[in-house]
């Protein structure tokens, strides 16, 4: 059986090496769901305190993923959380969404990063240099943990939503379009939260988001 591979340090330590400590891990958590908000996260790790157990966070269980935010955040130099709603996701759509999420989350750290090491996307119009890396949370220890922030901060609003609209077992699948998930918007049609432009949410409406 092959072992699983973990993110590593290969994209910090050539900026470590030149000074450039602050490194912020940008990733976010939601993107593909039907009902909730977009989160991102972006972390800042000390290179001397990274946390052991650094996965993408798709790999880990949420038990797994609970015990390493603690961790996480003892090790960090800084934090930062970014929430985009389902109504302005219907508005802008999902990936502006995504990077309007992830400058929140940047602008959120108490300090600016010296350099954003990204999964996968870029952000534009944020003058701080970066870099996308293609399965980046499965390669990158920064990106690995703001991963962990940032699902696992979705998770728990989910479950909030949950207890507004316990119809829909948000507590179960955090909004991503399960059966039952489409079974309970059959028959009881969306939410305020729910995200009218995704396929699957509004039978036979136009939509724009995959």
């Amino acid at each position: 059986m092959a072992h699983r591979a973990y993110p590593t340090t290969e994209f910090e330590a050539p900026y470590w090496a030149r000074g450039l400590n602050h490194i912020a891990g940008v990733d976010e958590a939601g993107r593909g769901a039907w009902a909730g908000p977009v989160v991102a996260a972006a972390v800042v790790l000390n290179p001397e305190t990274i946390p052991a157990g650094l996965q993408d966070s798709k790999q880990l269980t949420p038990a797994q993923r609970e015990r390493l935010v603690p961790r996480i955040e003892a090790a960090a130099y800084g934090i930062g959380i970014g929430v985009v709603e389902a109504a302005v996701i219907d508005r802008i759509n999902i990936l502006e969404a995504t990077r309007q999420a992830m400058q929140q989350a940047l602008a959120a750290l108490s300090s600016r990063p010296d350099v954003l090491l990204l999964d996968a996307l870029s952000l534009p119009n944020v003058p701080i240099p970066q870099q996308s890396v293609v399965q980046g949370d499965a390669r990158s220890v920064s990106i690995a943990a703001a991963s962990i922030i940032a699902k696992v901060y979705r998770d728990r609003l989910m479950e909030k939503l949950d207890a507004q609209y316990p119809m829909y077992g948000f507590s179960r699948h955090k909004g991503y379009g399960t059966a039952y998930h489409q079974q309970q918007l059959r028959r009881c049609g969306p939410s305020p939260v729910h995200r009218l432009t995704f396929r699957g949410v509004v039978p036979a409406s136009p939509e724009t988001n995959p």
